[in-house]
Order: structure tokens, then sequence, then C-alpha cells
């Protein structure tokens, strides 16, 4: 099939590129014909909290050959996008669906493609984590506008629904990340990152959010003897400074460390070698790419039951659950996972996963959703 796949390539940075390269080289392989259609300009730099939006030389990113023609702010490139998407005569427009921002242009494009394509989005958040007035109605029109849409959790599901009653939708798994490498030894990996080896090393991973629990987390580590080490390693949105005075009061500075900034795809290892768990204390939550990339590690994940993390971690086959998002709740279930030694359960759970987590698996979804549509 022509795939006319429409979203964040290549020179841009994060999770959401890293994903759209591993699905795209997954056409490739089932021997499908993508070509990338990007964004010259995805947010407005006074729009964007973090750093940078492109790759640096830390980064491992797979450079896809893409058009560089979407601005996501100027109009008259949504008309110039859909006229080159046309050209190429795909059977299926693919985008992906994150955050209300993006609805006008990737909506305006999808709308102007030939009838004939199939237009299907892969859902990130129907919902938005933190709403602004008229997200609603920009989503709706987004939604509005493409045939079926691909979704990763329940909860996605239900938002989507909740939006778009009539939705054809097909669920699928999120894959594993398969381009960090592989594991090195947690001796090597603790040393490189000046972690103390002697404790039990607990990894919050990712992008800073209030939603993402943090606070609480702050608040459990509290309740833990000083054998537990928490690292903190992420681009933080909007300022630390909360979470700095928190760390200061409660006196927890000896029990961190914080690397707070963009983790590189060169630095991902390090992180989630040294871990003995990847803990997500969500607030609120849909799904969480961050699991996927424990997974890949092979990192046992301790997470809030919260959204559709449990689908994630199959309901704690994966992968322990935490009953709420309240810091006693949180400092019991770490304790519990180190002193019932629960590691290899989970481990051995994820391994047996990897084959039905696969890129490949998620590329002939939607390649066969596309037939029913």
């Amino acid at each position: 099939m022509n795939i006319a796949y429409l979203s964040t390539f290549y020179p841009f940075r994060g999770g959401i590129a890293q994903f759209n390269a591993s699905l795209y080289r997954a056409f490739e392989h089932l021997g499908h014909n993508p070509s990338a259609f990007s964004f010259s300009r995805q947010y407005p730099d006074i729009l964007f909290p973090g750093e940078t939006q492109f790759v640096t030389e830390h980064d491992i990113a797979d450079p896809i050959p893409s058009i560089r023609i979407l601005d996501s702010i100027n109009p008259l490139s949504w008309y110039s996008t859909a006229k080159e998407i046309n050209n190429i005569h795909p059977e299926i427009l693919l985008t992906k669906f994150w955050m209300p921002f993006i609805a006008p242009s990737l909506g305006a494009v999808a709308g102007r493609v030939n009838k004939k394509t199939k237009k299907i989005c892969i859902v990130d958040n129907a919902l938005p984590h933190e709403r602004r007035p008229g997200d609603i109605a920009l989503t709706r029109y987004f939604l509005n506008r493409y045939d079926g849409f691909i979704v990763m959790s329940e909860t996605v599901e239900k938002d989507l629904l909740s939006l778009k009653p009539q939705a054809k939708i097909c669920r699928h798994n999120h894959p594993l990340y398969n381009h960090f490498g592989g594991r090195i030894s947690r001796e090597e990996a603790c040393k490189s990152l000046h972690i103390p080896s002697d404790k039990h090393i607990l990894l919050f991973f990712g992008f800073i959010r209030s939603y993402k629990g943090l606070s609480l987390l702050l608040d459990a580590l509290k309740l833990l003897p000083d054998t537990y080490h928490l690292v903190i390693a992420g681009e933080m949105y909007g300022s630390f400074d909360k979470y700095q005075q928190q760390i200061d009061s409660l006196d927890l500075q000896h029990k961190i460390s914080l690397h707070i900034r963009y983790i590189s795809d060169v630095e991902t290892p390090l992180f989630f070698s040294a871990a003995d768990a990847c803990i997500l204390p969500y607030i609120s939550a849909t799904q969480s790419g961050i699991i996927a990339i424990a997974h890949h590690f092979e990192t046992p994940v301790i997470a809030t039951n919260v959204g559709s993390l449990s689908d994630a971690l199959y309901h704690g086959a994966a992968g322990m659950l935490i009953d709420k998002p309240d810091p006693q709740a949180i400092a019991d279930s770490v304790h519990t996972f180190f002193s019932n030694k629960l590691s290899d359960q989970y481990i051995a759970a994820v391994q047996s996963l990897k084959n039905e987590l696969s890129w490949e698996s998620l590329g002939e979804a939607i390649v066969e959703f596309s037939e029913l549509l």
C-alpha cells in the first residue's frame, strides 16, 4: 500500500517522533510504501516549554526521509500539504493526535485529501490532561475528518467515544521501543550516573508535568527508609522550583539524584539499567510511552492504577499497580515490591510479551483496519 504518514519526524525529537520512526520502518519491513510528511514548524518557539524541539548530537534519531511542509499555524501550508499528499495517491493517510493545538492543521489537511484515501489517526489523548477553553471544539473538528482511529488504551477509547460516539476504532497495545539498544550492567550504569549502587533505585523518567504525580512521590519517599534512592530524570514543563522547595522542606536531598533536562537517547539506557524499578505515581493518565521503554529494558514498573496504565501492565501481570495516587499507598507498594522480591516475576512476564508488542504487529493491524473502513 501507499501510506502517507503525516506527523512529527526527524529532525524533531521526543517520544512522538520516535514512535513515528519505528512505525514507519515497520511499514517498510512489511513491504508497504510509506511516505513521511512532517512539520516545517510544529510549535512556535514561544509555546514550546522545553529546551529545543530538534535532535542533538546526543540523540539516537532515525533520519526518516520526510517532506517538511506543514506549518501548524499557517493555513496556506495546510492546502499545499494536502496537495502533496494527493500527488502520491495513497490508500491510507495516517497521522497522530496528541493535543488540540494540532487539530486545525491536521484536520484541515485530512478534509482536503482525496475521498478515496482512508484517513486513520492514532490517538494518544482524545481529551487533554490539562484542558483549556476551546479544546473540545477543536478536537471534535479534527475527529470528524477521519474515517477510523487507533487507540492503545481503554481510557482513550472511552474518551474518544464520548466525543464521537459512532467512531470506528481499533485497539492495539503500545509496541516496545527498540532503538535504544540493550541494557548495560547495573554497576556500570550507577557509576556513570553517580548513583549509589547499594540502594534500591527508583526511577521517575520523562517530561515532568503536574499530572504525573511527582509531588506525591516525594511525600512517599519521606515515608521510606534511607535504603531507597530516587532518580528524577527528565525535562521540566515549567519551573522545577516547587519540587525543589518540597525536596528541601522534606530534607530529601540525600535520597535523590536530579537530572532535570531532556534525556537523550544515548543516555536513556543508563537510567533504565541503573534502576531497580521505574515508578509512575500518576494522578491521571491515558497511556504511557515510559512503560514501553521500561519493558524494552526489562526494568520492572510500579505505577498507580489510573487511566489505562493497568492495561499496559496487563492488570498487574507485567508490573505492580498502586491502588490509588496517595503517598502512603505509593510507599507501601514500593516496600512490598522490594521486600517480596517481585522483580524477577515481572521481568519474566515482560519477556513473554515482546513478540506480541512488536511494531510490525501494529503496522499489520492498521493495514487490516483500513480494509474494513
